[in-house]
């Protein structure tokens, strides 16, 4: 029984950038199409399905099988034109040959399409893939990717999140607490979604970088930053341990009792900031810096009402939605001085725009028109 190696290209390569003419039967006829199609597309993936042909027919030869190799091609349009083509070339070849059998190699998917032709005609009793080794398109896509991942921005965007992931569910595995842990991540992605959503990202840059700076230059600010920070610290433990959780209760009245009893640490904690900051400015420019006079009035009124809206809704929701703690001189009384500090403070900062900020503009403008002309001359 005599088997035909058989090698497909349906679109037509050899033809269309070697010049040979189809069917190509006989070892050294098909050698010579490869050598012909490697002169000028030596990275043409036919020319591995053809020497893969030539190199099972030599196989089969040594083992003493009576064996053919053929090189069928199609056209260009793949499609109904090259199946025709390919049916005819096989059915020369099978006159030819007489070939009874068939090992059909293929370089890809789409050369299978014509198999239904083939096993029409002979008995298929094998199909040989060729399996590249090095794609240049997949090289070329891992090349991108990894270079990709070596941009700085693309490592924050993608390696950041899962580098946090990672880290807190490590933490959290170490103390044994997988609930805890899988809470933690989903606050920490919240946070970096936040974070990236509104922009964040240079200020809490720049927020860092000065911590760096303050650390390395001995800037009060740097100091003052850790003892806010640690203020909120301990206002959260504070204000976490005297709140009561309940499943039975309303979520709110948890969320308040947080919430009115953290407020004076938030106010706490930014006014030592601010002062941080207040006191290097006057150190590194030496003058006052006007635009901070605001911070303390707004913490402050901030304060004064917070305290009283959570602290009154607080008591309203405790006792049925009642209006009564809205009429208590406690929250009449914080309301009106936390209104009372916010109008002080704008009216004064203003004046003080008007009166400071303003004539130290207009100073800077005449020395830079005063450094100008003296140029000029």
């Amino acid at each position: 029984m005599k088997t035909l190696i058989l090698n497909i290209d349906r679109d037509d390569d050899f033809g269309r950038k070697a010049k040979v003419k189809s069917p190509i039967v006989g070892v050294q006829e098909n050698l010579d199409a490869a050598n012909k199609l490697g002169r000028v597309d030596p990275e043409d993936s036919d020319l591995n399905a053809i020497f893969l042909a030539i190199s099972t027919y030599d196989r089969l030869k040594e083992k003493g099988k009576d064996v053919e190799v053929a090189t069928l091609c199609g056209d260009m349009s793949v499609g109904i034109a090259s199946d025709q083509k390919i049916t005819d070339q096989l059915e020369t070849v099978i006159k030819k040959t007489n070939a009874e059998e068939v090992i059909l190699i293929s370089d890809g998917a789409e050369d299978e399409y014509i198999l239904p032709i083939v096993q029409s005609r002979l008995k298929i009793s094998s199909i040989k893939r060729v399996n590249v080794k090095q794609s240049q398109e997949l090289e070329d896509t891992y090349y991108k990717f990894v270079k990709l991942l070596d941009d700085d921005k693309v490592k924050k965007q993608f390696f950041l999140p899962v580098a946090l992931i990672l880290l807190v569910w490590a933490i959290f595995a170490v103390l044994d607490m997988a609930g805890g842990g899988f809470g933690a991540i989903l606050f920490t992605l919240g946070i970096y979604l936040l974070i990236r959503v509104f922009n964040w990202e240079r200020n809490i840059a720049m927020f860092f970088n000065e911590m760096k700076s303050g650390l390395l230059t001995g800037k009060l600010s740097f100091y003052t930053y850790i003892i806010a920070i640690l203020i909120l610290a301990i206002s959260a433990f504070y204000a976490y341990n005297n709140t009561t959780f309940n499943s039975e209760m309303l979520w709110a009245i948890p969320v308040l009792s947080f919430l009115k009893d953290i407020t004076w640490g938030i106010v706490t904690a930014g006014l030592v900031a601010a002062f941080g900051r207040v006191t290097d400015s006057y150190v590194r420019e030496n003058k006052v810096n006007w635009s901070y006079w605001i911070i303390p009035f707004s913490l402050f009124a901030f304060g004064f009402t917070a305290s009283a809206i959570f602290g009154s809704l607080y008591e309203s929701i405790l006792g049925g939605f009642s209006l009564v703690p809205f009429l208590t001189p406690y929250f009449i009384g914080y309301a009106s001085v936390g209104i009372l500090i916010a109008f002080i403070g704008a009216v004064t900062y203003h004046y003080i725009k008007d009166v400071y900020i303003e004539d130290e503009q207009e100073l800077n403008i005449k020395e830079s028109t005063s450094e100008l002309l003296e140029k000029a001359e």
